[in-house]
């Protein structure tokens, strides 16, 4: 395999005699069975000769990711500095991520060993999921909150019994004083906390009376105007993922989905092969919130946009999920990818919004809908929201109506 990688005779030889010979062919086959470029698999060569150095590698036995990360950091801030390092920080990323892939292909790799307190916010994740119906995406919101907050202030010898009223009001505190969080982002942190502390006093994990003491910021429900941009913003969209690159076509079909539809990011990331029906003209759409499913028509500018992806870009992949990665290792598309999909054409303008991510894309679907007179219920149906109340926010952005509500004749009654 190595006389297809490389063209020099010394590279092949000292490749081919280097220590661990089949594990790495084994894992460089793997990788080109799915779809790793010839440049990819060179560099991942090159990569193992180094992890095999480094980590001093046997030919059996667990490695630690302990290990690895030390190595890793000894590897990149080496002295002297090899004259081609430019950020030790990506080359210390590289290293662990590399040694992890091949040692955890081999399973070779020991897991990292995980505080106590893991086993109550895994648990607290099952109760939200299976207890209380929440998405996928805010369960890994919350629990990511809890794991930052036991991180700092749970002992591992004592669980949850040390934890005290006054480290939890100090670490609300330092969201607002030090991590410049706004008072929205700083009542959901507290929401998590005090959910999680309920939860683990019905299970007798910590002290009683926590949750009920923990007091958050108050937000007014109706206290800002939904940020979006304008809807002929939204239209210029499309028209800049113009051209034929892949990741102009691959783009454009999902502006068109977040713009048209206002579908949510997590939304777009699950949409699979078998939720588009092209007979009927009909995409499925799994809303993570109701945990539903509900069918929209397949408007013909998408459908044509999502078929030609399919056809010139994405073609013929292991995976179901529709939107994928143009480089290989194919794979879905990632939450963040996806804001960087709307970032990237949004920040261009120069428009004056608050946020530059799919949600914007939301917010001015639901306005576009009401300054075109759709009810109230029709445009929460139409977002796929469960609660009415999540829409009637929307009814500040009509200024319109407003308007004429101001410059209502009262008859004389003022």
């Amino acid at each position: 395999m190595f006389d297809q990688l490389f063209n020099c005779p010394t590279a092949i030889t000292r490749h081919s005699s280097a220590p661990l010979l089949e594990q790495r062919l084994q894992f460089l086959r793997h990788c080109q069975t799915n779809g790793s470029p010839r440049s990819t698999l060179r560099r991942k060569a090159r990569e193992l000769l180094v992890v095999i150095n480094e980590l001093k590698l046997q030919s059996d036995g667990l490695i630690r990711v302990e290990d690895i990360e030390r190595s890793a950091h000894e590897w990149a801030y080496r002295q002297p500095t090899h004259f081609k390092l430019r950020d030790a920080q990506k080359t210390k990323a590289h290293f662990i991520s590399i040694a992890k892939q091949w040692l955890g292909f081999l399973n070779r790799l020991c897991p990292k060993s995980e505080p106590s307190y893991t086993r109550f916010i895994d648990e607290f994740a099952i109760h939200m999921y299976r207890d209380r119906g929440l998405s996928d995406m805010t369960i890994r919101s919350e629990c990511g909150h809890v794991k930052a907050f036991l991180s700092q202030y749970a002992a591992d010898n004592d669980g949850l019994s040390s934890i005290t009223i006054k480290q939890i009001d100090d670490a609300i505190a330092q969201k607002g004083n030090h991590d410049g969080c706004i008072r929205s982002s700083i009542r959901f942190y507290a929401a998590s906390l005090r959910a999680f502390f309920r939860y683990a006093e019905t299970n007798g994990w910590c002290s009683p009376g926590l949750a009920a003491a923990i007091i958050a910021p108050r937000v007014y429900q109706y206290e800002s105007i939904p940020s979006g941009p304008s809807w002929e913003v939204v239209q210029q969209l499309p028209a800049s993922c113009g051209g034929a690159r892949p990741i102009c076509i691959r783009d454009r079909a999902i502006l068109m989905l977040f713009a048209i539809y206002g579908l949510r990011s997590g939304e777009v990331q699950r949409l699979r092969l078998e939720d588009l029906d092209w007979d009927k003209e009909l995409i499925r759409i799994v809303r993570p919130k109701p945990r539903t499913t509900q069918n929209y028509p397949l408007i013909r500018p998408v459908g044509e946009a999502i078929l030609r992806y399919l056809k010139e870009v994405r073609l013929q992949r292991p995976s179901r999920h529709i939107f994928l990665t143009l480089r290989a290792p194919y794979r879905p598309l990632s939450g963040s990818a996806l804001w960087k999909v709307v970032s990237d054409r949004l920040r261009p303008l120069g428009i004056p919004i608050r946020h530059y991510g799919p949600h914007s894309l939301r917010h001015a679907c639901a306005t576009h809908l009401l300054a075109n007179g759709l009810s109230m219920k029709e445009i929460g149906d139409h977002l796929g929201h469960r609660d009415p109340a999540s829409t009637s926010v929307y009814a500040k952005v009509d200024i319109a109506g407003l308007r004429e509500i101001a410059e209502f004749d009262l008859g004389g009654l003022l």
